[in-house]
């Protein structure tokens, strides 16, 4: 395994994070800073952390 992108996980989590932004798509402008934000950058996280623990 040379890469983080051959990782299960890493799969996993880009597909929960593409998900993440299709289900925040909906919901109203009112919270584009908040709630939607925050659930989009900790889904976007979840990659780049199993992308940096890969390397180490």
């Amino acid at each position: 395994m040379n890469s983080y992108r051959d990782l299960i996980v890493w799969k996993a989590a880009l597909k929960l994070a593409v998900n993440c932004y299709s289900a925040t798509k909906g919901f109203p402008n009112s919270e584009a800073y908040g709630m939607t934000s925050q659930i989009r950058r900790s889904a976007a996280s979840i990659a780049a952390n199993v992308a940096e623990g890969h390397g180490r």
